[in-house]
């Protein structure tokens, strides 16, 4: 019956980590593709020199993962790609054949996440072949190495439960006359845990930035995984966790000092930072509150968890009324500041991911941080009970104090004998309050795993800020490259409406402003059935031309660019404007 009962709380708290870290789509990481240039299912009149994809965020390369496809199969890019800031640079070889090119990547983002997909657009004229549906299938995340991340964060958050609760209890609160061998074991299978999945992630990280599979592992591909922020980081938090469990020794025996103690605070503040670091919140806007944040986040739930339990599965099994009335109110207070970090560093991070009303109630982001933050008042509420009974039931009695003989008027006897005052016992838990504490731990931890299933969901959903992004109306700008010129296109606003055109022409290479002798624009909405309208154009500089518009209707709208450089030569382009 007690190992029944042990085994309740436990795995309702393995069950609630494997929900929270076991994803049931890819998770969603940070950067995001935003624009391309050519634009997705163009059809230029000119080969372009390059493609640029331009990301959200800073990415990486991904050794031979970055290609483009010509018609025939073969491969058109010159196999040299370059990252600049947040655009990933493909360079073209010269002379490619007409017909429909596919471009497939996949980059590191600045959360250690991979990124892939592809485009097709075509040259001169589309071709069957390479089959569009097809873009991004070779730079995938192998299903396998994707579920081997998931057991292996999964390890990692249970073993952080198991290893800061038991340890913190047996520190500060663990009665001397109670054996402390079974916590103890607890306290280093959760650091051994820890250690397994910190290697596990190490391990995985590498087919996981590759996008090969789990035993395709090469050495050029682990040395760049080790030189990474997420490497690096896992390395720290391993050599953390292996001092946590020498150090944990002296704490198990009770006989643990000042030094240990220190120590261990260090490695905990350390260890917990290797979080945030490695993952999501370095890549948020404002990393130093998100980071520090999510570790306070991390360093609350680990509490409060691994104290809920061992008190359900050593202390309201093994400690006496006695020594229960000395634990429960200390540890009450502690559940409830564990419980307004929760909330603080929560809201902190919702409001950087969150950041307006609209993304809190218009987004699936938003509304579940909305029914997460219900639940969580509800545990508040629990623990408000839990504290408010044993504060009224376990609360030292105050002792008579007795009258001042001074402020007697009447003269003292001192060989009279003073009447001894009346011992006041110190209350003891009750088998009833024993019972209702055992409720109000089973309600908290059944509430969290609710409240940390709805953390899963919310781990892989886009970001209100990422999913408002392409919301509101903005101005459209993109860069389309030929063999004579780049051209930078600039519409505002991209709305129905009148709208400002401004085009610049650069040299192919870059080097600097390309003269154009004469510019030509044009304007359509095929979906709808309205033709090409002449966009008058005025060049304002040798390189720099402007124009207006009227926009009639919503939609995508094919705008057609003509530039002419000379007398014998010119190219012209097609780009996809999404007006709103």
């Amino acid at each position: 019956m007690t190992r029944r009962r042990w085994s309740v709380p436990l795995a309702m708290l393995l069950g609630a980590l494997a929900i929270l870290v076991l994803p049931a789509a890819p998770a969603s990481a940070h950067a995001e593709l935003e624009k391309t240039a050519p634009v997705a299912g163009t059809v230029l009149n000119d080969m372009p020199g390059e493609v640029t994809l331009t990301f959200s965020e800073q990415v990486r390369l991904v050794a031979d993962k970055i290609k483009v496809v010509a018609p025939d199969g073969g491969r058109a890019d010159t196999g040299k790609p370059v990252v600049r800031d947040q655009e990933l640079v493909i360079p073209l070889k010269p002379g490619g054949a007409k017909g429909t090119y596919l471009v497939s990547y996949r980059v590191i983002s600045a959360d250690s996440h991979p990124v892939s997909g592809g485009y097709s657009f075509s040259y001169g004229q589309p071709s069957a072949t390479p089959n569009p549906d097809d873009a991004g299938s070779g730079v995938q995340t192998d299903a396998v190495v994707k579920n081997a991340m998931s057991v292996a964060r999964f390890l990692g958050f249970a073993g952080l439960v198991l290893l800061v609760g038991p340890a913190l209890i047996l520190f500060a609160l663990w009665p001397r006359r109670l054996s402390t061998r079974d916590p103890g074991r607890l306290a280093l299978t959760g650091a051994g845990v820890l250690g397994v999945s910190t290697i596990l992630e190490l391990y995985v990280q590498i087919p996981y930035t590759a996008g090969t599979t789990l035993f395709d592992i090469t050495g050029a591909a682990a040395s760049e995984v080790m030189g990474t922020p997420f490497g690096a980081a896992h390395l720290v938090r391993l050599g953390a966790v292996l001092a946590t469990a020498i150090l944990l020794r002296p704490v198990i025996a009770g006989r643990a000092g000042k030094f240990d103690q220190t120590m261990l605070v260090i490695l905990g503040v350390v260890g917990l930072a290797t979080w945030p670091i490695s993952g999501h919140p370095s890549a948020s806007p404002v990393p130093t509150l998100t980071v520090v944040a999510d570790a306070a986040h991390l360093a609350a739930m680990s509490v409060w968890l691994g104290g809920l339990v061992m008190l359900f599965g050593f202390l309201l099994r093994r400690a006496n009324a006695r020594e229960l009335s000395a634990i429960v109110p200390v540890w009450s207070g502690w559940a409830l500041f564990a419980i307004t970090v929760l909330v603080l560093a929560g809201t902190a991070q919702a409001l950087v991911e969150i950041g307006t009303l609209d993304a809190l109630t218009g987004t699936t982001y938003g509304q579940i941080v909305i029914a997460k933050v219900a639940l969580l008042a509800v545990v508040v509420a629990v623990a408000a009970y839990s504290r408010r009974l044993t504060s009224r039931r376990f609360a030292p009695a105050t002792p008579a104090v007795p009258d001042d003989p001074e402020d007697d008027d009447e003269p003292v006897d001192d060989e009279q004998p003073v009447a001894e005052q009346p011992v006041t016992e110190a209350p003891v838990i009750e088998e009833c309050d024993r019972r209702r504490l055992r409720t109000a731990v089973i309600a908290e931890v059944a509430i969290a795993v609710v409240v940390l299933a709805l953390t899963s969901v919310l781990v892989q959903t886009s970001p209100a800020r990422a999913g408002q992004s392409d919301t509101p109306p903005g101005p459209f700008d993109t860069v389309v490259s030929t063999n004579l010129l780049k051209i930078q296109v600039d519409i505002s606003p991209a709305t129905v409406g009148m709208n400002s055109v401004h085009l610049y022409a650069v040299k192919p290479d870059g080097s600097g402003p390309q003269t154009v002798v004469e510019w030509k624009a044009t304007a359509a909405l095929p979906s709808k059935g309205i033709e090409p309208l002449t966009v008058p154009t005025l060049a304002v500089s040798d390189d720099h031309a402007i124009g207006q518009v009227s926009l009639v209707s919503a939609g995508t709208w094919e705008f057609k660019f003509t530039a002419r450089v000379d007398d014998l030569n010119q190219s012209t382009v097609t780009v996809q404007v999404p007006v709103k």
